[in-house]
């Protein structure tokens, strides 16, 4: 798993000083790793004085996914442009 992103750190930070358990907080930061991900939990708190565990579980799956489906259709859309440029050129010959 690569390592916390700074969005990430800020996130465990300001989710300790809310008082949840340090373990929860690791478990969070090391699936949000990334600026995106943590920046969106970072907004949805933002709402919010506290919540219970289990809401902030389900906003992670909720970005986990999100992240996920616009990794997926950015690989399409790579996929699809190398087809159509092998539909307009078909195979290029190598002298």
């Amino acid at each position: 798993m690569k390592p916390k992103s700074e969005k990430s750190i800020e996130l465990y930070h300001i989710m300790t000083e809310r008082g949840y358990p340090e373990e929860f907080c690791d478990v969070i930061t090391r699936n949000l790793n990334t600026d995106f991900t943590a920046q969106r939990m970072l907004w949805y708190l933002s709402h919010y004085e506290y919540l219970p565990e289990g809401e902030i579980v389900d906003e992670m799956l909720a970005i986990l996914s999100d992240r996920n489906a616009i990794m997926q259709k950015k690989e399409l859309e790579k996929t699809n442009a190398a087809w159509n440029e092998f539909l307009q050129h078909g195979f290029e010959e190598e002298d």
